[in-house]
């Protein structure tokens, strides 16, 4: 055994090559398994100061990021990041929605009118898979309710194109805003309901609970939650002079954590932001970036980062690296900005290019404390956007925030192009295969993540980071023809896994 030649090269050697480096282009080799993929812990640092218990944070893009997704990833132990392509009080009060959420409490139910007919409950149905649809006077929130339709009111009426109020339930049972969790549930017990309102002193709808989702939010042990135990969100902004009213908002609601959304974050404008937010809001951690070099993030770091996130150019919808000759491969950036930031004990994020949990995997493996995705949530009940289909596929729209569509709506702030007449997209518009409910996908990104680790033989980051920078880790180069090997390939035909 002493005599053994040690296999692959450190990462110190692989990332010396005179060329960039992405994902795909090497492999870890395997470690010694002395556990069970139940024995791993993925609990990693976001900031400084805030732990996650599951390194998975969603993007802030506006066909990504809002308050469904964010409250979502935080009950499954992760982070959501909401997007800044809205107006200042449309994004504090997403924030909002998700420091006030409850277990159970379903806050922003779909609702309809009475004039509304059978045709449009199929309709939600079709989308989004649920009946039991309150009815108020206007078919919004906070209006009276006057009914409820479930399955049992039309599932043998042959018109469907009879209005609600003829066939509704008028006599609903209801309970009043302020019944704790378990009040209500008790209510739900007894009455055997699939469904109980939950009005205000003068009838008016302010939430729902569901049977449905009341199972499946019983428990979340790994949940985000800060000291009042209420969830943890974050939120982008610019480094534009409004933003200092946008983050003003967002403090007052409670925000955890702002990321300074900058497509190239070396700027005299993020570096004042940043000391701004310090020195104004020293509560709230702040994520500087994009960054790709050492020398970006030591500029960064001394103006007060909490964490910095890496990555120019790498993602799905993102053509900066070709319209702007700028950037860096992902893998390489990520490694150099972790390496350089482990000195200062700051956390990095690996910012796009992730396609798999493998990428998750590597991108942990080279220093990076928590991966943040777009593409990876794009397309999950969870995101923005309602579904559509095309030959036959249900889909739904993704975009960049830099595609000419994006920055319509405001996302030019990133790029500072928000008052150019002449506008450059460094980004696409696009769609998503439907990934279904983030509460099925996440664990099975968590299970995979868990196997990744134990064959690398480490038990949790920690144990990877230090094996990292001590070169116990081992890598090595793949060849494009090791690239296709390493896949699969020389089947007539196969049916792939619903994650792929």
């Amino acid at each position: 055994m002493e005599n053994i030649t040690r296999d692959g090269f450190s990462a110190s050697e692989l990332f010396q090559a005179g060329f960039g480096l992405a994902y795909n282009d090497f492999i870890i080799l395997p470690g010694y398994i002395d556990f069970l993929p139940e024995d791993v812990t993925l609990e990693t640092r976001l900031t400084r100061n805030i732990r996650l218990k599951n390194p998975i944070v969603s993007s802030p893009m506006d066909t990504v990021t809002e308050a469904k997704m964010a409250i979502s990833l935080a009950l499954l132990g992760g982070i959501g990041i909401i997007h800044y392509n809205n107006t200042i009080a449309e994004q504090a009060e997403q924030v909002r929605e998700v420091k006030r959420y409850e277990n159970g409490f379903i806050t922003h139910p779909m609702v309809l009118s009475p004039e509304h007919t059978i045709a449009d409950v199929d309709e939600i149905k079709r989308k989004y898979n649920f009946s039991g649809i309150p009815i108020t006077e206007n078919g919004q929130l906070r209006s009276k309710l006057v009914g409820i339709v479930t399955n049992r009111d039309i599932d043998f009426e042959k018109d469907r194109s009879r209005k609600l109020s003829e066939v509704m339930t008028k006599n609903v049972l209801t309970a009043p805003q302020g019944i704790s969790l378990s009040d209500a549930n008790k209510i739900l017990r007894a009455s055997k309901k699939g469904k109980l309102p939950i009005v205000d002193d003068a009838g008016n709808l302010v939430a729902l609970m569901s049977r449905n989702d009341l199972l499946k939010n019983k428990e979340y042990p790994f949940s985000s939650k800060d000291a009042r135990k209420q969830l943890r969100v974050g939120a982008a902004i610019s480094t534009r002079e409004e933003s200092k009213e946008r983050l003003a908002e967002l403090a007052k609601v409670g925000v955890d954590v702002i990321v300074v959304d900058s497509a190239q974050g070396n700027s005299i404008y993020q570096i004042e932001m940043i000391r701004y937010i310090k020195q104004h809001h020293p509560e709230i951690e702040v994520i500087g970036g994009n960054v790709v070099t050492e020398e970006q993030c030591a500029k960064l770091i001394e103006a007060g980062a909490d964490a910095l996130r890496i990555g120019m150019g790498p993602g799905s919808i993102c053509t900066t690296q070709t319209t702007m000759a700028c950037g860096r491969s992902q893998a390489t950036a990520v490694y150099r900005c972790a390496k350089y930031a482990w000195q200062f004990d700051v956390p990095v994020i690996a910012d796009g290019g992730i396609a798999n949990i493998g990428h998750i995997a590597k991108a942990l493996a080279i220093g990076a404390s928590a991966p943040m995705m777009g593409s990876m949530f794009a397309g999950t009940q969870e995101a923005p956007g309602d579904y559509f289909y095309e030959n036959g596929v249900r889909l739904k729209r993704y975009r960049g925030m830099a595609s000419l569509e994006a920055m319509e709506k405001g996302g030019g702030k990133r790029y500072f192009t928000e008052e150019s007449k002449v506008k450059v997209a460094q980004g696409v518009s696009g769609s998503v295969v439907d990934k279904g409910s983030v509460f099925d996908y996440v664990p099975y990104l968590i299970q995979g993540l868990k196997h990744a680790f134990q064959d690398l033989g480490k038990r949790n980051v920690a144990e990877l980071h230090n094996a990292l920078y001590s070169g116990e880790l081992r890598f090595e180069g793949r060849s494009m023809s090791a690239q296709i090997e390493g896949g699969v390939h020389d089947m007539y035909s196969y049916k792939a896994p619903k994650y792929m």
